[in-house]
């Protein structure tokens, strides 16, 4: 097999490679706005579904809750997400985009147009469409949570200590904490 028949004979191989290669690129670009993809996905998700719990939001990013505890810690702590009291449930806190997160969104947005421009500009606008139209089938039938990245799933392992019994947060194993 010569080197032109490898990528058409092997396109799973193809998507991987791209796939790694567009997180990696995406990531870089982030970077100048100081956010990870995780952040980014959050937020987005946040603007979508205004008011999740922390359990709710883990559960639909597959993140350990403990995890997304940190997570939130972080983007509250840089005024992009607030916790509200849950109106039903005293002891959770509802999530909503801060004003500096819906601003972040927007140059999130750029980033995120940018980087689909260029990763893409070997395409004619007809062959993106087309492009895109077989990914969303291929990831529809693969069972995959449309706009939700399956990356998220690696940010869900729970740490060793929490694995072991022993968490950091003082609270027995299985018990979720809601901040």
């Amino acid at each position: 097999m010569n080197h032109r028949e490898m990528g058409i004979s092997q396109p799973a191989f193809l998507l991987a490679q791209l796939g790694a290669h567009a997180a990696s690129q995406f990531a870089e670009r982030l970077k100048v706005l100081e956010l990870a993809p995780p952040d980014a996905g959050i937020l987005r998700l946040l603007r979508i579904a205004a008011g999740l719990s922390q359990q709710e939001l883990a559960a639909k990013l597959r993140i350990h809750p403990s995890r997304m505890v940190a997570i939130v810690d972080n983007l509250e702590k840089r005024g992009l997400v607030e916790r509200r009291a849950n109106p039903d449930d005293r002891r959770l806190y509802s999530l909503y985009l801060a004003k500096n997160g819906e601003e972040a969104l927007e140059s999130i947005g750029k980033v995120a147009r940018e980087h689909q421009d260029a990763l893409l500009s070997a395409l004619s606008r007809e062959e993106r469409d087309q492009l895109g139209s077989l990914l969303l089938r291929i990831a529809d039938h693969q069972g995959l949570t449309r706009g939700v990245h399956p990356g998220y799933q690696r940010l869900g392992s729970p740490r060793r200590s929490e694995a072991g019994g022993n968490r950091s947060d003082g609270h027995p194993p299985g018990q979720i904490r809601d901040r």
